[in-house]
């Protein structure tokens, strides 16, 4: 089994001012003449940190990093202003521009998967190859079926403590009454209600329970902005089309890609994956039979290092890749 890389410090750690209202937290790592690829974190909310540089070979990728708008040390923490995909999508483009990078390639799970899946579509051009995990499509059955029904019946009693802060005439609607309790006045609710919000993604996603996990996805910094930034972006159906990413895969054929999914991820389910598939042929899925949703999970890790490392062996000696 395919172990990490070390871990390894940034290079370069910058704030980019992407409008009036944000400045976005990016950092470069490894060979500043290696591969650029784009670390897209999930959530949306949930940031990044120095694990993330270790799904790649120093040596051989110059491994870019950014926090999203509200998430991790991006400023202003938690905000939900002038915060939508299409913003997002703005963004990283922003941040390709900022690193003087002409063309790239992209690295994203669950979250990081639907930007890495939406920005391709927009900006298929500028993409070397990617790598995606835990495929998450935002269609509306895939939000009823963690936040309203479906998941409950694999977890019921996780399922508890995460409609506890709903009173119970709210709770047919899940995602709209924990929206309106994450951005109410009322401070201590709003805290309780992102901490249970973030609890129960955590609990599930995971094939064995993983402690460590769930006390970052508790911790108050974290779970703030991801249960605000998630409830906003849902309730909202995430700013897109009904089905735009599958109806949009055309755009997506020349780009070689690796779809990396647990068989009993129970966050986004594995039929997911298999729509993007079918729609995405030349792409490549590999079902990992022994691991749920994260990508701390072993057998993720594993498929996760392996396919970065192909993909280094592809995309090299393909000549001045930093334009």
């Amino acid at each position: 089994m395919q172990c990490l890389f070390p871990a390894i410090r940034a290079n370069r750690k910058d704030y980019l001012t992407v409008d009036e209202t944000h400045r976005l937290y990016v950092e470069e790592s490894g060979n500043p003449h290696g591969i650029p690829i784009l670390f897209i974190h999930g959530g949306p909310g949930a940031g990044t940190s120095a694990f993330d540089r270790r799904f790649f070979d120093p040596d051989k990728y110059r491994i870019i990093l950014f926090d999203q708008r509200g998430a991790g040390q991006s400023q202003p923490h938690a905000s939900l202003s002038e915060n939508t995909t299409s913003h997002l999508i703005s963004d990283i483009e922003k941040v390709r521009r900022h690193f003087s990078i002409e063309k790239w390639a992209l690295f994203g799970g669950s979250w990081g998967s639907t930007l890495a899946l939406l920005y391709a579509q927009t900006h298929p051009e500028k993409i070397l190859g990617m790598i995606l995990r835990g495929i998450f499509l935002c269609r509306e059955e895939d939000l009823i079926w963690f936040y309203q029904r479906g998941a409950d019946h694999i977890f019921p009693d996780y399922w508890k403590d995460y409609i506890a802060p709903i009173p119970k005439g709210e709770r047919y609607e899940m995602i709209p009454a924990y929206y309106r309790q994450l951005t109410g006045a009322n401070e201590l609710a709003k805290m309780a209600a992102a901490k249970a919000w973030s609890q129960w993604e955590a609990r599930c996603a995971t094939l064995r329970p993983n402690p460590s996990i769930v006390n970052t996805f508790i911790d108050p910094h974290m779970a703030l902005s991801l249960a605000r930034i998630e409830a906003h972006y849902f309730v909202n159906k995430a700013f897109l089309a009904p089905d735009q990413i599958l109806k949009d895969a055309n755009k997506l054929h020349d780009i070689p890609a690796t779809i990396i999914h647990g068989r009993y991820d129970m966050v986004c389910p594995l039929n997911g994956a298999m729509a993007l598939h079918d729609v995405w042929p030349s792409a490549q899925l590999q079902i990992i039979r022994d691991a749920g949703h994260s990508s701390h999970e072993p057998s993720i890790c594993d498929a996760l290092v392996r396919a970065t490392n192909s993909l280094a062996e592809k995309l090299s000696g393909q000549g001045d890749l930093e334009g």
